[in-house]
């Protein structure tokens, strides 16, 4: 067999890591990590990707992994590792910040002399002032570790530690995933065909069902949010995190807050929300396109309205002959993916819910969607992106206003 390229990813990478290694060589995985084929003794990232899409900038316009690590000193990391973990082994580690997330940083660390299949990943909160609550490692830290006996596939946890006066933050540390990361294109030889593609959008949606089928309770989160007046509560929370972060005065904005906080529809079911579900918090199985190896990036999940997820994935769908209005990805809008309203179709199927109301939490999400986008304007401003690139994006605000206007006045999903 000849040589085959896979992308190693986890968490929301910058751009997909292309490596390769020898056949023989085992994997040191979670239980729901995909062996991989191919990967470098030395790890090393090749620019084959980088070479085709044109460029060293990613799908939202931010670049690949930096050269530094701000919030994480190897220095500290390796150490305390080597404790918590006890392993000498990571005594001295590299660690490389992936800058893809815009919020929580994600590192991969990597002991010193290991391969690209020792490594592990650190999250912590991003480097300067945040909104409380709002980069909760604990929490997500938790999230990961209930949901590991069930049917949702998550990273395994390995460690969690709530002591500031080691990086200045909460951080933890899971098993790293390996699998196809898709960000704002397919892998050639990957799915290429239209029954392949039905199958991952297929596949996104019943891992979203599966999650909102989980019994709080029986994983051990039943305290893990207020379900009762969660929406309500959703847009108070997101309406005041844009009067914190507002870049300029935008009536749009405010009007869609007042609209959204006026016609609240009546929760159905409550369950675990993951809070910002969508194809690149996720990686594919390389072997078998429709098989979701590891749902990521937690940081918003709590218990609540389970229609939430479903509104906010409609935002991150675009479909055949849409163009991408919030720097979304246009990967779903390839021949063969669901439409949204087949997605809104098999996930009602799949979870026995009424989606009559769909459209209003459609408009939340373009809603948050916004909010969220100004808050990352306004960190960035304040010179806590570590690095990452947001120039262009207050010019998404706007738009998304006026979709999520669009889905309260017209029905538009």
């Amino acid at each position: 067999m000849g040589d085959r390229w896979v992308v190693v990813g986890a968490a929301r990478t910058g751009r997909p890591v292309h490596v390769r290694r020898s056949p023989s060589r085992k994997d040191r995985q979670p239980p729901n990590a995909v062996r991989p084929r191919f990967v470098p003794d030395s790890g090393e990232v090749t620019h084959r990707d980088h070479e085709r899409s044109g460029g060293s900038r990613s799908a939202r316009g931010y670049p690949a992994p930096v050269a530094t690590s701000p919030g994480a000193d190897p220095a500290v990391v390796g150490p305390y590792l080597a404790s918590a973990l006890g392993d000498e082994r990571w005594r001295s580690v590299g660690i490389e910040l992936i800058a893809a997330g815009m919020s929580n940083l994600t590192y991969v660390v990597t002991p010193e002399g290991g391969a690209a299949e020792d490594a592990v990943i650190l999250r912590r909160p991003p480097t300067g002032a945040v909104l409380a609550t709002a980069h909760d490692m604990a929490r997500e830290h938790r999230v990961i570790s209930a949901l590991g006996p069930t049917p949702v596939p998550v990273p395994r946890t390995l460690h969690l530690c709530t002591d500031t006066g080691v990086l200045g933050a909460p951080f933890y540390v899971m098993e790293r995933v390996v699998g196809l990361h898709v960000i704002d294109r397919i892998p050639d030889g990957y799915a290429d065909g239209p029954d392949q593609r039905r199958a991952i959008g297929d596949g996104l949606v019943d891992v979203l069902a599966d999650l909102h089928s989980v019994d709080p309770v029986a994983v051990g989160l039943g305290d893990f949010g207020r379900p009762e007046g969660f929406m309500a509560r959703q847009v108070r929370r997101w309406t005041q995190q844009w009067e914190a972060t507002r870049d300029r005065d935008r009536p749009g904005l405010d009007a869609l807050a007042a609209r959204l906080a006026e016609t609240v529809p009546a929760t159905q079911r409550h369950g675990i929300v993951h809070g910002d579900f969508r194809l690149d918090n996720c990686l594919l199985d390389p072997e078998v396109p429709g098989r979701v190896r590891a749902v990521l990036d937690w940081e918003m999940s709590t218990l609540g309205d389970p229609l939430a997820d479903l509104g906010m994935l409609h935002v991150y769908w675009p479909q055949a002959g849409e163009r991408s209005v919030a720097g979304q990805s246009t990967v779903t809008a390839l021949e063969g993916f669901p439409t949204r309203a087949e997605v809104a179709a098999r996930y009602a199927e799949r979870s026995g819910l009424d989606l009559s109301d769909l459209s209003w939490y459609v408009g939340f999400a373009y809603f948050k969607f916004a909010a969220i986008v100004a808050g990352i304007v306004a960190r960035s401003a304040a010179g806590a992106m570590a690095g990452k690139d947001t120039a262009g994006y207050a010019d998404r605000i706007d738009p998304c206003v006026e979709r999520g206007r669009a889905a309260l006045d017209d029905g538009a999903i």
